[in-house]
């Protein structure tokens, strides 16, 4: 199993190509099911989830060709997937594939609109919290579909097709946004979702949709309108970039010190978090080809933040800002309010001699002048990536072990830091 070695100490200077979003890239792949037509994507990431759902997405019978490179592609440019549904073959998502990641129990959405039917087995994936599919599933009730479960499978029916619905949800939830926009594209009639997620993602798939033949506004608000069509068809889209993958170098340059060039992000997709790092004593700069990010002296200064959803402060850059406030000038507290048990890595953390106490949905960080490199566990897919930021300021070696979780989730990772200065190399046991 790989584990990454770091030796902290150094600070970052360069540049940094941001590639495209995972949490787009996955919906956007699954959106192709709609269609009997060819979907292509520009810019996917290399990650390990990406390759996952292409096998979800084969068992189903769809065809996949991953486009060689074109004159001017630079190392990280993403690839270019031309995905084929045009027979689906099987309407099963079976267990050994779907419990390896949630996002591909999103295939039901599809499945049942275009198929009017489907099972797909209960998902697995992170291990931060139940995070169930409960709001996925009354989304779907809602536009007609008969469902129940057995055996560990959602059996989903809709014998005359999905019918437009009024879809209220409880609470923000990006998974069932995305399910509900996909599903309701094929139903007859006009769907509204009322408090739909906002995240920029979530606006990305339903900008590719509109382009497949769909009539969907609102997206990116809490309420969205999708009148219903009979078919969608082919068409091509570019996926925006991963402003999880920007935040979380920002932040790793907050941490070291230094100035590094965030190549192709977009401010707009994370400007709480990069108003947190401002607060933080970090100097951001929006320009032409992405954000600059530079800490040239100053101290890191501590934050109050909770996460909260889009535009709010991110879940998914919550253990990140934990790994930069444990060197911070003073007394830091953040609480996690979308996911419990998200809090996993404060134990690792810890091993640097990182001060952090944890009071419910809270921790609080005590700020150290120096931390000390240790051997970590990755846990989750975010956590993980802490730990490298932590290891890339600690005086000595870190050691991070099961980095199969960063390979879900940031393409290239040691490569890009390495790059800019960082001592950082992955070792293949």
């Amino acid at each position: 199993m790989d584990r990454i070695r770091i030796v902290g100490g150094n600070r970052l200077n360069g540049t940094i190509p941001i590639s495209g979003a995972k949490n787009a890239a996955l919906p956007l792949m699954i959106a192709a099911l709609l269609s009997d037509e060819t979907l292509i994507l520009d810019n996917v990431p290399r990650l390990a989830d990406v390759a996952q759902l292409q096998r979800i997405l084969g068992n189903h019978g769809v065809d996949i060709l991953s486009a060689g490179k074109r004159p001017g592609d630079g190392q990280y440019h993403g690839q270019t997937l031309h995905i084929s549904a045009a027979d689906i073959i099987d309407t099963t998502a079976p267990y050994e594939l779907v419990s390896r990641m949630r996002a591909s129990f999103w295939v039901i959405a599809p499945l049942l609109a275009r198929m009017h039917e489907a099972k797909v087995s209960l998902p697995g994936g992170c291990a931060i919290g139940t995070r169930p599919v409960d709001l996925l599933i009354m989304a779907l009730e809602r536009l007609g579909a008969e469902i129940a479960i057995d055996g560990g499978y959602v059996v989903a029916k809709a014998p005359g097709g999905l019918k437009g619905a009024d879809i209220e949800f409880p609470k923000v939830t990006v998974s069932g946004t995305h399910v509900a926009l996909m599903a309701a594209t094929l139903a007859k009639g006009t769907t509204f979702i009322s408090n739909a997620a906002c995240e920029p993602e979530i606006s990305d798939v339903a900008e590719c949709l509109n382009k497949m033949g769909a009539r969907i506004s609102g997206a990116g608000t809490p309420r969205i309108m999708i009148e219903g069509v009979t078919r969608l068809h082919g068409a091509r889209h570019t996926v925006l970039p991963d402003r999880i993958e920007t935040g979380t170098y920002a932040m790793a340059v907050a941490m070291t010190g230094g100035d590094v060039q965030l190549s192709g992000a977009r401010p707009e997709l994370l400007q709480s978090a990069l108003d947190v790092l401002t607060e933080a004593g970090a100097v951001i700069t929006p320009n032409n080809s992405g954000i600059r990010v530079a800490r040239n002296g100053a101290a890191i200064e501590p934050v109050n933040v909770s996460t909260a959803p889009f535009p709010g402060f991110p879940t998914d850059l919550q253990a990140q800002l934990m790994a930069l406030m444990a060197c911070a000038r003073g007394c830091s507290q953040i609480t996690e309010t979308i996911f419990e048990n998200r809090f996993m890595h404060v134990q690792e953390l810890a091993r640097f001699g990182a001060r952090i106490s944890l009071d419910g949905e809270t921790a609080t960080i005590d700020g150290i002048a120096k931390l000390r490199g240790a051997p970590v566990m990755a846990t989750d897919l975010r956590a993980s990536v802490s730990l490298v930021i932590a290891g890339l300021a600690a005086e000595g070696e870190t050691m991070v072990n099961r980095v199969y979780h960063l390979d879900r989730g940031f393409e290239r990772l040691e490569e890009k830091l390495s790059g800019c200065g960082a001592s950082i190399q992955r070792i293949r046991d």
